[in-house]
């Protein structure tokens, strides 16, 4: 059978296939401490199931425009203007079945064959995904403690070429944590936007950040800028599928036209959903979970530092920390392996995330409760004890 280029080029998601082995060993009456996979543990506010369920009865279930329910889009506007004080048209969202897909639009916009994206790597994987599905060119920017695992204006010099088309950069980042300020996304968007360039900036964590300053790039006001958000993490909506772009008005039709040839509409339901999502009663819950996230945080990051992992600076935001397991292994794809089925502790290794020393790096995901991170760090103490034994 021939496949496609494209997708030959296309690398499996690791963290699925140990997330399948995990569920397995569960079936078999295993215990899993899950720290692999990017999904809040927290169920929908009970409010937003609620919108739904009203809309349903009702029998809202057909399609919606394709650049999504007009109360959606403004909903989401105000959602600027209430947190971040900025004045965003309607008329420049668009909304999508969640972010991913939305990334799929913006890649088909704008990158055409054999031209360039640069990304950072480590960084969140489909993303290279999205630029190898229109037969362009992922290129990786190295990022490492020593940058706070940002990309720099140096950095993005570097790999820049006459074919480069786009920069991706995620604030908060996945698998890091790690932030940008609105004076480091300026730095990034004046020489982009110079070479006639696009700075397209993932928010979806938007929302988790501890301490730091919530941050928008919309907040620059400028013309060769993409903004990408979702339901799924703070809002804690993942399964229903609905995120949204902020783009140029020029853009606005040829996303429209795309939209509608690749999936018609973003689900009815979710839309509706995501409408209650964005109320004020909703907020407090939301921010509750958040504080929640932070007290995690402090946890695990505090105790895998005990236990001998690099950690370097704190996540300021996601729910991730990406850890440097080289004081014990130099394969951490075959660490998280053999954590797993000798402890049934379910990390992600490295690889997942790039080729930027990825086989010295684990992400910890702390999506679970604190006493399950405290039985996952017991199991991980006792499985190096007996390396330390058997070596």
């Amino acid at each position: 059978m021939k496949i496609a280029g494209r997708a030959e080029r296309i690398r499996p998601f690791h963290v699925m296939e140990l997330l399948a082995r995990a569920k397995a060993l569960e079936a078999e009456g295993r215990n899993v401490v899950h720290m692999e996979v990017g999904e809040p543990d927290f169920p929908t506010p009970e409010t937003v199931i609620a919108a739904a369920a009203r809309e349903l009865s009702r029998g809202r279930i057909h399609y919606t425009p394709a650049l999504g329910l007009p109360q959606l889009r403004e909903a989401i506007a105000d959602y600027y203007k209430d947190r971040f004080g900025l004045d965003v048209d309607p008329g420049r969202i668009v909304v999508t079945p969640g972010s991913s897909t939305g990334l799929q639009l913006v890649m088909s916009a704008l990158v055409d064959k054999g031209e360039e994206v640069l990304l950072t790597d480590p960084g969140y994987p489909c993303n290279r995904n999205f630029v190898h599905l229109v037969d362009a060119k992922p290129v990786g920017i190295a990022v490492d403690a020593a940058s706070r695992y940002q990309p720099t204006p140096d950095r993005v010099a570097a790999a820049w070429s006459r074919r480069t088309r786009a920069l991706v950069v995620a604030t908060p980042a996945n698998p890091t944590g790690s932030l940008l300020d609105l004076e480091s996304l300026a730095a990034l968007y004046e020489p982009v936007a110079a070479a006639g360039a696009w700075l397209i900036v993932d928010e979806i964590y938007q929302g988790l950040t501890y301490g730091a300053e919530d941050v928008t790039a919309l907040a620059l006001e400028a013309e060769n800028l993409i903004v990408v958000n979702s339901f799924s993490k703070y809002f804690g909506m993942t399964g229903w599928r609905v995120g949204w772009l902020v783009v140029p008005h020029e853009l606005v039709p040829t996303m429209e036209k795309l939209a509608q040839n690749l999936y018609l509409s973003a689900p009815t339901l979710a839309q509706h959903a995501a409408i209650e999502a964005l109320g004020p009663g909703t907020r407090p819950v939301l921010d509750a979970r958040r504080d929640e996230f932070r007290k995690r945080r402090d946890y695990l990051y505090g105790a895998l530092g005990r236990i001998g992992f690099g950690v370097g600076a704190i996540p300021e935001g996601a729910f991730y920390v990406y850890a440097d397991c080289s004081p014990f292994t130099a394969d951490s794809y075959r660490f998280a392996w053999d954590l797993l089925e000798q402890t049934g502790v379910a990390v992600t290794p490295g690889r997942d995330f790039g080729a930027h020393e990825s086989e010295r790096h684990l992400r910890f995901a702390y999506t679970t409760q604190i006493d399950r991170l405290e039985e996952g760090i017991s199991r991980i103490e006792a499985f190096l004890a007996q390396r330390r034994s058997d070596s």
